[in-house]
């Protein structure tokens, strides 16, 4: 499959909303529940969400699309950390989300926005990235040690009314 990322802007909060429910919802359904998922999608990948971090300017959002007809598969979202470290400093950038649809994952769309956005980081002169993830979620841990993170602590994360167990993963730049 042919892949194409681009940095995303004013206007593509629609695509955006539409992959991050789609996959939080194929991630998540059957472990959490849906209520929880469903209040979780509506606020957390509503179109308006997303376009506060496109409008806010202290984000940076990378879509990926399919090249033949230009829909969304995937994005990512780094930002300005957020997350329960004692040692958080001005070298540090989080990944707050990277999202890519079931039928896409394996085709190293993960891996293409992953090194779009850690090389932007570079650029800026970050000097280490954070991701916090689901502690159930183990596909996703075992993409972010692949590419070298390591974890660092934990935090709870709430999805709809319930709190669910973090990890907080780092990688040096």
């Amino acid at each position: 499959m042919n892949i194409v990322i681009r940095e995303a802007g004013l206007g593509d909060e629609h695509r955006l909303a539409a992959v991050g429910a789609a996959s939080f919802l194929e991630s998540y359904a059957g472990d959490l529940s849906v209520d929880d998922i469903l209040a979780h999608c509506a606020g957390q990948h509503s179109a308006i969400f997303y376009e506060d971090w496109l409008i806010g300017g202290e984000a940076r959002l990378w879509l990926a699309e399919a090249a033949e007809g230009r829909a969304p598969v995937g994005y990512l979202v780094m930002t300005a950390p957020d997350v329960p470290l004692a040692d958080l400093g001005s070298g540090d950038v989080e990944i707050k989300r990277i999202y890519v649809l079931h039928p896409f994952q394996g085709e190293k769309v993960g891996w293409a926005l992953m090194k779009t956005a850690l090389d932007a980081a570079r650029r800026t002169g970050k000097t280490r990235a954070l991701v916090g993830v689901y502690g159930k979620n183990e596909l996703a841990i075992a993409f972010y040690k692949k590419v070298g993170f390591i974890v660092v602590g934990e935090r709870k994360f709430r999805v709809g009314a319930t709190l669910h167990d973090d990890l907080i993963l780092a990688l040096g730049l």
